[in-house]
């Protein structure tokens, strides 16, 4: 029984004259809710101009780390959309049952050339802000196009409340590491490269590879996602933002068979190894333990020792707290340790360990605690993060809405807001605001009308098809690194 829905007596007639191949497949009009078709007639009469933001109500996190608009801005924005697109989406939403703005579309084509009308203001990417910070505020430039703001905010949420959550975890997950190592390391030179991202396969597309790979390459180095690096040059200017290792799968390893397992070790160092470079290998095809207490620790101890470089052992299965501890002691015991300043165990150069199987924020610490309560230091281990880092989260992790908090009807500006009786941790902010530091230096989102002379931290990035502001990806990690 259909309840919401039934089918538009035409079907699917409105398409038979179009050429479906012949549109670009970026048509911003489609990149949209269905909802969202309709909304241009429920707006009071004579509504001119709608504003609203965008923040991370809560959720997994006190503070959030902002990035990604950049991309979208280039990606999505900086493309007219042209007469074709507003042909097809007619013939779209017309068939899908729903009315369509063909009018103020084509306005739209007609005298901005195909750029939409709106002005964005955001906080300068890379910054960190407690949560319940608008990032960014988003407004229509012309008063024919006032439904234009909220349109755009399926395109608009998503191209933020991701990166900007994938940004954050791994942002956190620094922090932690950064802990860990003050605590228990001489040094922290290795952090940028103790996380590695390991997501690209598990990422529901290649654009959000990308799009999530690039925001955690925000707070580290090392990736294996080599979608993100092409985005981090493309959008943001970085020549090359990550760096990766050679290193072995288990279809390498298990091709040479169970029986030559060494010799399958042994060409890794032949092919890989040597001053300065560094190789990773699984090693539990079979059995981890053996595998180091016989092969790495015995059979190819001399090599590993004098090839001037370091051989990363990866487990790759078990419990990981439980596998990271007997893997380090096992080659402690064929590989040896010194004692560090701190007062904690530390393997040779030649030797370390990376964790890349069941890899979480929770786990990284539960990890580095247990090294820390078995003196340990953390500078014996790196981690590698797939699904936990890109694919484990959704829009709800830090609850992330986009609303609309002022409207011009009748020529007056008036603050709107929701503040439902069921959910009062749903209450979104009035009027058009600013960001502000408060004397403490924390951020504040107030009315603009209380702004004064107060620096507002919401800069305007975008407006008629043309980005005001463009941020490179060194300016962006100065500014996670200054607050971690």
């Amino acid at each position: 029984m259909q309840i919401f829905a039934k089918s538009p007596p035409f079907g699917n007639l409105a398409m038979t004259a179009i050429n479906r191949n012949h549109f670009k497949h970026n048509n911003i009009i489609l990149n949209v809710d269905s909802y969202k078709a309709s909304h241009y007639l429920q707006y009071p009469p004579n509504t001119t101009f709608v504003s609203s933001y965008i923040e991370a109500r809560g959720g997994d996190f006190a503070q959030g780390i902002f990035f990604g608009l950049q991309m979208f801005i280039k990606d999505y924005l900086s493309t007219p959309i042209t007469s074709d697109d507003v042909v097809e989406a007619k013939a779209i939403f017309q068939a899908h049952g729903l009315p369509f703005n063909e009018t103020g579309w084509q306005h739209i084509v007609d005298n901005y050339d195909g750029y939409l009308p709106i002005e964005i203001q955001a906080l300068p990417e890379g910054t960190v802000v407690p949560v319940q910070t608008a990032l960014v505020q988003v407004v229509n430039t012309d008063p024919k196009c006032f439904w234009l703001t909220s349109y755009i905010e399926t395109a608009l949420l998503r191209a933020v409340w991701y990166p900007t959550t994938v940004a954050t975890g791994s942002w956190h997950c620094r922090q932690i590491i950064q802990k860990y190592l003050d605590e228990t390391a001489d040094n922290s030179e290795g952090l940028p490269f103790k996380l590695h991202d390991f997501g690209a396969r598990g990422a529901t597309s290649e654009e959000a590879a990308a799009v999530g790979g690039c925001a955690h390459l925000v707070n580290f180095m090392g990736t294996d996602t080599i979608s993100a690096i092409v985005a981090a040059r493309r959008y943001y200017g970085a020549d090359m933002a990550g760096f990766s290792i050679p290193a072995a799968e288990h279809s390498t390893m298990t091709s040479w068979g169970k029986d030559c397992e060494t010799e399958a070790y042994a060409n890794m160092l032949k092919q890989f190894a040597g001053p300065g470079k560094l190789v990773a290998v699984v090693s539990d095809s079979y059995d981890l333990f053996h595998a180091i207490d016989t092969i790495w620790g015995e059979t190819l101890l001399d090599e590993v020792k004098s090839c001037g470089g370091t051989v990363v052992v990866r487990p790759d299965s078990g419990e990981p707290v439980e596998i990271v501890l007997k893997t380090l002691e096992h080659l402690m015991s064929k590989f040896g340790h010194t004692i560090n300043d701190k007062g904690y165990r530390i393997l040779p150069d030649c030797i370390r360990v990376i964790q890349g199987d069941g890899v979480s924020r929770h786990g990284i610490e539960a990890i580095l605690q247990a090294m820390k309560q078995n003196k340990l230091s953390a500078d014996n281990v790196a981690f590698g993060m797939g699904g936990e880092l890109l694919q484990k989260l959704n829009r709800d992790t830090m609850k992330f809405a986009m609303k609309a908090s002022a409207v011009k009807v009748d020529g007056l500006w008036r603050d709107v807001f929701k503040d439902p009786i069921t959910d009062h941790g749903k209450r979104s902010k009035e009027g058009r605001l600013a960001v502000i530091k408060d004397g403490a230096g924390v951020f504040q989102t107030i009315n603009e009308n209380a702004l004064g002379t107060q620096q507002n931290y919401l800069q305007s990035v975008f407006k008629n098809g043309e980005l005001l502001i463009e941020t490179t990806f060194d300016e962006i990690r100065a500014r996670a690194a200054s607050l971690a």
